[in-house]
């Protein structure tokens, strides 16, 4: 069993649940849009991407955005999923991230679109 992320209580009253598949997506989504320091036990966790909105954009800014984005996914995901392609934007106040990945378990191959607007450095 594993929580649902963000945290939901579902139709009977309880905290939601997710199956793998989409227990694993929400963990992307955790480390692609955390900011390393922001977990109290865990200072290294996370990518950094929403800081990267407000650096002036370019083609060495985006290489770096997806070399960042790749690298902290294979360190905290590694084990689940093997990360075959990430692609990072930056559109005004909003980061969208593809991830092309395959689920080891299962070898199951996914293509996964995340957006974070609003953030903040």
């Amino acid at each position: 069993m594993h929580l649902d992320f963000p945290y939901a209580v579902d139709t009977r009253g309880r905290t939601a649940t997710a199956d793998e598949e989409n227990h694993i997506r929400d963990m992307i989504a955790q480390v692609l849009f955390t900011a390393p320091g922001e977990r109290v036990n865990r200072p290294t966790f996370g990518s950094g991407l929403p800081q990267l909105v407000f650096e002036p954009s370019g083609a060495e800014l985006a290489t770096a955005a997806q070399l960042q984005a790749h690298g902290a996914l294979q360190q905290w995901l590694g084990d689940l999923i093997e990360v075959q392609e990430v692609t990072v934007e930056a559109e005004e106040s909003t980061v969208r991230v593809l991830v092309r990945y395959v689920i080891r378990r299962t070898q199951q191959r996914r293509l996964a679109e995340f957006r974070q607007r609003g953030v903040t450095p």
